[in-house]
């Protein structure tokens, strides 16, 4: 797996190329803006670790440029704590967002994650996906017991809602970008709806609903599919 860590903290980079390449990891390195869309281009990455605050072009303005044409992984690493920044990122594109400082063992479990969420992703036709025992095809709109017995019956909304879900395992969404893709924009800022919905597909596909091991909140962002 290939890693781009665009980051302009010559002590991380080292940090980060150590670590990552004892893993197996092959690791480019930028040290600006300019340079990490290059080599998101040029280069062909698997992964990307973005600082947001780099010389030349910052990265807010990197993660637009990328997904102009890829939609390869992206995890910002950034000191920003302030949450409408980390709000912003993921709207722009971003897929995780690590705040600095971190331990290193908890960002190598999200570039495993990140990884395992690409391999896993569904296409376009929307394969039958798995959420514990209960196997769900957005296609046919049926969720399904192992037997193969009907196990139980989501509204269109709730449809919509987990097919955002289910096409971005593992990605946090943020709040904004799910009610503004279910419910459209002038609906950007009614959390209620979103709480709402939320809890019914726990009720209805969790094994433990008040537990919740699928369906994750994150604190003051949005919510994360784990499949």
């Amino acid at each position: 797996m290939r890693i781009l860590v665009a980051d302009d903290d010559a002590q991380l980079q080292r940090a980060l190329r150590i670590t990552l390449g004892s893993r197996g990891y092959e690791v480019l390195a930028a040290r600006d803006g300019a340079e990490a869309i290059d080599l998101a281009a040029n280069a062909h990455p698997d992964l990307i670790l973005l600082d947001l605050g780099m010389p030349n072009v910052d990265g807010m303005d990197v993660i637009r440029a990328v997904r102009a044409w890829s939609k390869v992984p992206i995890v910002v690493l950034s000191g920003r704590t302030d949450s409408a920044e980390k709000v912003e990122a993921l709207d722009a594109g971003a897929d995780d967002y690590v705040t600095k400082p971190f331990a290193m063992d908890e960002l190598l479990a999200r570039i495993r994650a990140r990884a395992r969420a690409t391999s896993d992703e569904p296409g376009d036709d929307a394969a039958a996906t798995r959420i514990g025992d209960l196997a769900v095809d957005l296609a046919a709109k049926t969720v399904r017991r192992a037997d193969g017995s009907t196990a139980v019956r989501l509204t269109p909304t709730e449809w919509r809602l987990l097919e955002l879900f289910l096409r971005n395992p593992g990605k946090l969404l943020t709040r904004q970008m799910l009610l503004s893709d279910v419910w459209g924009p002038y609906h950007a800022n009614d959390a209620g709806y979103l709480r709402l919905y939320v809890a019914q597909l726990r009720r209805k596909l969790e094994p433990v609903p008040s537990e919740p091991r699928h369906f994750l909140n994150e604190p003051g962002l949005g919510y994360r599919f784990e499949p």
